[in-house]
């Protein structure tokens, strides 16, 4: 290979692992690897460099088709630059998460994506003493880099919308378990709540459709309030099937917001009004992060990331 590029091994070696040479010389270099069939073997590799190309990815739950999108654009991002994503889901189990985190570092990845269940958790400075960790939405100590979410801003846009509307009592719905209640969005919430004087009521709500609807169907079944508030596009769902088997009108009879604008939210009917997040710009921050870290970055990096509210059809003014 070095022969037929007049590179040097070592150069040749950079450019196929695309690291610390230009653009053009990795593309001449593979050029030249198609044009004789060359593939690198990626055991012999890793034992070479002491790496194995994997980057963990620890998502949260998958049964949220906003972080389902997040992990398809991650891997898809990583690919690009010649890494692997390793995919695995905690279930919304913060001790599954921990063991599955404790599982990534012993398999050796080469760093580690998480958008954290339970980000005050005691493990995580350890664990990221051990391996690069980047973590997306809420900041994790010890990270080598993370994509934070200005939830204030993002709890803010939402609430602000609903009151200047007419929204007065408004039902917040969460994936937040009662063992990880610090999490930032939820001690927004009842802050800003509190600020711009609306009346509010936390209700926990899992993920999965079925989950989702059978608590929105029990919020929407006794002294329901004016709108319904959800900290994911995906619980929003559920809130529109009770709605339909309650024979209930949306935003007729009750509003509903988002927060995450999932590409699903646009096609329902009304369209979901909710809190974009930019998820292209967070996958090519993550990515970013994560293979600086990999390759030896020192300097920790955060990127904070704004929402923008997505106004639709779910949400009336109040007569």
């Amino acid at each position: 290979m070095a022969q037929a590029t007049g590179l040097s091994p070592a150069a040749v070696s950079y450019a196929l692992r695309g690291l610390q040479v230009s653009e053009e010389t990795m593309e001449r270099v593979r050029a030249a690897a198609a044009e004789l069939g060359y593939e690198a073997d990626p055991i012999a590799r890793a034992l070479a460099s002491g790496r194995t190309g994997m980057i963990g990815l620890l998502c949260g739950s998958l049964e949220d088709l906003w972080q389902q999108s997040l992990a398809v654009g991650i891997s898809r991002g990583l690919r690009e630059k010649d890494r692997y994503a390793l995919i695995l889901d905690a279930f919304g189990d913060p001790a599954r998460e921990r063991a599955l985190a404790q599982q990534l570092r012993d398999q050796r990845v080469d760093g580690m994506i998480v958008q954290p269940i339970d980000p005050a958790a005691a493990f995580w400075p350890e664990l990221c003493e051990s391996l690069p960790v980047v973590a997306i939405g809420d900041s994790i100590a010890g990270t080598a880099g993370e994509v934070v979410f200005d939830n204030r801003s993002g709890v803010t846009l939402a609430l602000e919308h609903l009151r200047a509307l007419g929204h007065r009592r408004v039902a917040v719905l969460t994936s937040t378990q009662a063992s990880t209640p610090d999490r930032p969005a939820d001690v927004y919430v009842t802050a800003e709540a509190d600020r711009l004087e609306l009346d509010i009521e936390v209700t926990t709500a899992p993920l999965g459709l079925a989950g989702a609807t059978a608590a929105a169907h029990e919020l929407l079944s006794g002294d329901k309030p004016s709108a319904v508030f959800c900290f994911a596009d995906s619980i929003a769902y559920g809130v529109y099937a009770a709605a339909q088997e309650l024979g209930l009108s949306i935003p007729g009879d009750v509003s509903v917001m988002g927060y995450d604008d999932h590409p699903m939210s646009g096609l329902l009917s009304p369209g979901l009004t909710t809190v974009d997040w930019d998820i292209d710009g967070i996958v090519r921050a993550a990515v970013r992060l994560i293979s600086a870290a990999a390759d030896g970055g020192a300097r920790r990096r955060r990127v904070m990331q704004k929402p923008t509210l997505r106004e639709r059809g779910s949400v009336a003014r109040v007569p």
